[in-house]
């Protein structure tokens, strides 16, 4: 069986910057388990990260979500220490302008057949993680993908919640 774990936004600024939350620095060191068990399978890891210009505050998302965060170039564009210290040569980073990830999508392509299995961990549950699901269930609706809640967080508690309710009702497998 082939595996791809897709880890979304493990970016400083959603764990301890401009957004971050409690519940997201709780996660890290789970995603960070998730990428070394995937390493150890011969899984293929893809990264994703939220990425933003200084005319941020410009764009609709800014003028909806008015904080500063991912700007290229800057600490909060980066992934966290603990993730970085997980990273080897052949694990794949796509930069995202918006929640969900449409060259995520054609990076998986090559790489996903009907027997792979999709793995997913990251920020915010309720936001870029749930956008990205949605994307890969449609593109493989016969695949496992499987989404950790216990290696994802939201911007709320509550809205993880939701989040993860809302995968399940579209047949993505939510659990630890």
């Amino acid at each position: 069986m082939k595996k791809v774990l897709l880890v979304i936004d493990m970016q400083n600024d959603f764990i301890s910057g401009s957004l971050g939350t409690p519940e997201a620095r709780d996660i890290v060191p789970r995603v960070c388990e998730l990428i070394r068990q995937a390493k150890a399978e011969g899984a293929k890891v893809i990264f994703t990260l939220d990425t933003h210009t200084e005319d941020y505050p410009d764009t609709l998302e800014g003028k909806k979500l008015p904080v500063k965060h991912c700007i290229e170039g800057e600490w909060g564009h980066e992934l966290c220490d603990e993730i970085k210290a997980e990273l080897t040569d052949d694990m794949i980073m796509v930069k995202k302008p918006t929640f969900g990830c449409v060259a995520l999508m054609g990076l998986l392509f090559p790489i996903v057949d009907e027997d792979t299995e999709i793995d997913i961990a990251g920020l915010c549950t309720d936001i870029c993680v749930i956008s990205n699901a949605m994307i890969v269930k449609a593109l493989y609706p016969d695949n496992t993908i499987r989404v950790h809640e216990d290696a994802c967080a939201g911007v709320t508690p509550q809205s993880h919640i939701e989040a993860l309710n809302t995968m399940r009702m579209c047949q993505l497998d939510v659990g630890i």
